[in-house]
C-alpha cells in the first residue's frame, strides 16, 4: 500500500512542477514582453526585405541614404516635440547641458549601422551573423558597470540558449545553400556589381577587415542601446529620440555626401523605388519609436535577445520574394531562441546599491524587468536594490 501510494504521488509531484513552470514562464507580463520583442523583429525584417529588394530589383545601394530618411523622420517628429517644450528640460537647456554626449551617441548609432552593412563587402554572411552576437556580452558588461545591473545564473544560461539558436540558424543557412546566394546578393548591395565582376577589387579578400567591422559595429550598437536604456529610464523617450534625430540627421547627411553621392546620382527614380524607400523609412521609424518603450519596461539586453529572430522573419519572407530554400532547422532555431528569450525574461535582474555615483539610477525600481516586479514581491526579494532619495532626484534634474 505504501509503495502504491508513493507511485501515485510521483505523477502529482511532476504535475506540480509543470504547473509551477507554467505559472513562472507563461505569465501575462512575459507574453507581453515576447510579443513586443517580436514586433521589433518584424520592423527589422521590414528594413531588411526592402533593402534587399532595392538592391536586387533596382540595383539601388544606398544604405546611408536610407538611414538618413529615418533620422529625418525622427527630427521632424521628436525633435519638434522637444523644441516645443517650455519646462526646465527644454530643447535649448538640453543642448546646453548635454550636447556633446548626444553628438557621440548619434555618431555611435550612425556608424554602427554603416559598419555592419560595410562588413558584408569583406566577410561572409555566416561571420556577420555569428560575430554580430558579440554585441550581447558587450551590452551585458556595459550594463553591469554603467547601469549597475546584476544578473543571475539563469540569465547567462538564457543567453547561451539564444546563441545556440543563432548557431542553429547559421547551420541551416549553410545546409540550405543560402550562404553562397546571400553573399552574391550582398556584393550587389554593397558594391553595385556581381561577385563575378573582374573590374572591382577582390571582394572579401581581407576577411579580417570585415570581421573587425562587425565587432566594432556590434560594440557601437551595444553602446547606443545602453545609452538608450539609461536615457529613457532616467530622462525621457522624447529627449532620446529627438537628440538622436537631430545629430543623426546631421552626421548621416555629411557621410552620405562623402561616400554615397555617386550611388545616389545613379538611381533611376520611379514610384516603386520611392515606395520602397518610404516603406524602409517607416519600418525604421517604427523600430526607433517603439524600442525605447520596450526597453523601459524590460532592458536593453532582453530586447537584443528578442530581436535575434529578425533574421528568421526575413528568411520566411525570402522564401516567397527571393526564392530561398527552406530547412526545418530554421523552425528549430526559432524555437530555441524563443525558449532562451522566455528564460531570460522569467527572472528579473536587480540593480546594485550605490553609495556614491555621478550617474543617477532608475527612479522607478531596482529591477530591469519592471513588469515582473509585482510577481516577484511574493517571492524572494532581490539581494540589493537602489534606494532613491531626494538628492538623487536632484542629480537627475541637473545632469
Amino acid at each position: 500500500m505504501e509503495a502504491a501510494g508513493a507511485g501515485a504521488a510521483a505523477p502529482g509531484g511532476a504535475a506540480g512542477l509543470l504547473l509551477r513552470l507554467r505559472d513562472k514562464l507563461l505569465t501575462w507580463q512575459i507574453l507581453k514582453t515576447v510579443a513586443l520583442g517580436q514586433m521589433l523583429s518584424l520592423f527589422i525584417c521590414g528594413t531588411a526585405v526592402t533593402s534587399q529588394y532595392l538592391a536586387e530589383q533596382y540595383e539601388v545601394n544606398t544604405p546611408m541614404l536610407q538611414s538618413f530618411t529615418n533620422y529625418c523622420l525622427l527630427l521632424l517628429v521628436y525633435t519638434t516635440m522637444l523644441a516645443l517644450r517650455t519646462d526646465n528640460e527644454s530643447f535649448l537647456q538640453i543642448l546646453k547641458r548635454r550636447w556633446w554626449k548626444y553628438i557621440l551617441l548619434g555618431l555611435a548609432d550612425v556608424e554602427a549601422n554603416y559598419m555592419i552593412v560595410k562588413a558584408y563587402q569583406y566577410t561572409t554572411l555566416t561571420s556577420v551573423q555569428l560575430l554580430d552576437c558579440f554585441g550581447i556580452p558587450v551590452l551585458m558588461a556595459l550594463s553591469w558597470f554603467i547601469l549597475r545591473a546584476r544578473y543571475r545564473l539563469i540569465h547567462f544560461i538564457a543567453v547561451a540558449v539564444c546563441l545556440l539558436g543563432v548557431g542553429t540558424m547559421v547551420g541551416a543557412d549553410i545546409l540550405a545553400g543560402r550562404q553562397e546566394g546571400e553573399d552574391s546578393r550582398r556584393d550587389v548591395e554593397v558594391t553595385g556589381c556581381s561577385s563575378t565582376c573582374t573590374s572591382c577589387p577582390a571582394k572579401r579578400s581581407n576577411v579580417v577587415i570585415g570581421d573587425v567591422l562587425v565587432l566594432l559595429g556590434a560594440s557601437l550598437y551595444a553602446i547606443s542601446n545602453v545609452s538608450e536604456e539609461y536615457i529613457v529610464k532616467n530622462l525621457s523617450r522624447v529627449e532620446f529620440l529627438g537628440m538622436v534625430g537631430l545629430f543623426g540627421t546631421i552626421i548621416s547627411a555629411l557621410q552620405l555626401a562623402i561616400v554615397e553621392y555617386r550611388d545616389i546620382a545613379r538611381i533611376q527614380w520611379n514610384w516603386k523605388i520611392a515606395l520602397l524607400f518610404m516603406a524602409f523609412a517607416l519600418c525604421m521609424f517604427g523600430l526607433y519609436s517603439f524600442m525605447p518603450v520596450v526597453i523601459k519596461v524590460t532592458s536593453a539586453t532582453s530586447v537584443n535577445l528578442g530581436i535575434l529572430t529578425a533574421d528568421l522573419y526575413s528568411l520566411f519572407f525570402g522564401l516567397f520574394l527571393f526564392c530561398y530554400k527552406f530547412s526545418g532547422l530554421y523552425i528549430l532555431s526559432f524555437i530555441v531562441i524563443m525558449v532562451g528569450f522566455v528564460l531570460y525574461c522569467s527572472t528579473s535582474t536587480w540593480t546594485a546599491e550605490t553609495v556614491s555615483t555621478s550617474l543617477p539610477q532608475p527612479a522607478s525600481t531596482g529591477l530591469d524587468n519592471l513588469g515582473l516586479k509585482l510577481e516577484e514581491d511574493d517571492q524572494e526579494p532581490p539581494a540589493a536594490s537602489v534606494q532613491v532619495t531626494q538628492e538623487e532626484n536632484g542629480v537627475v534634474n541637473s545632469s
